[in-house]
């Protein structure tokens, strides 16, 4: 089960960076919406870490 959830916790990060990439090469992107979507990268990313 351990490895499902990482699984699951890397599929949401990656699609949060494809999301910041794509909010990213937008003409005029959304600062606040970038700035959400690197917090939520980072709590993934402290929670996969922490397993």
């Amino acid at each position: 089960m351990q490895t499902s959830h990482i699984d699951a916790l890397r599929t949401k990060h990656a699609g949060l960076e494809a999301k910041l990439r794509q909010e990213q090469a937008r003409p005029a992107p959304d600062v606040a919406m970038v700035q959400q979507l690197k917090r939520q990268k980072l709590r993934l990313k402290e929670e996969i870490a922490a397993h």
